[in-house]
């Protein structure tokens, strides 16, 4: 049997304004898209792309301050058009230029971004 390989994961911070740039350096240095992760954490939102090259995962860390001013990356990643829409139902987010939008009707939900932490602090939808 093989000896376990251990993964190596990197995280790094980037701003919706270089959002852009820094996926389509991912694209560039041969990284497929691994997944998108939406979250909150102590109140605010946090989104993390995962990009994967040689079994070394390279993930970009979001922190919108605006959850209606991220940028899409559809345009350079086809499939997350799935995650950037799940991520609208659920938290709220909206997508400039997403190339495929469902508008709020992605999934079905008993309730509007039921992951929404300003919602469920009884404030105004973000």
């Amino acid at each position: 049997m093989s000896e376990a390989k251990h993964l190596i994961q990197n995280f790094v911070p980037v701003e919706a304004s270089g959002l852009l740039d820094a996926v389509q350096d991912m694209k560039q240095g041969g990284y497929r898209l691994g997944q998108i992760c939406a979250s909150s954490v102590k109140g605010e939102f946090q989104i993390v792309y995962s990009f994967d090259r040689d079994h070394v995962l390279t993930n970009l860390r979001l922190t919108p301050a605006d959850t209606g001013a991220i940028p899409s990356i559809t345009h350079i990643y086809w499939p997350a058009f799935i995650y950037e829409n799940e991520m609208q139902d659920l938290f709220g987010f909206r997508f400039k230029n997403l190339a495929l939008d469902y508008e709020g009707k992605f999934f079905k939900v008993s309730e509007p971004t039921p992951w929404n932490p300003k919602k469920a602090e009884g404030g105004e939808e973000a």
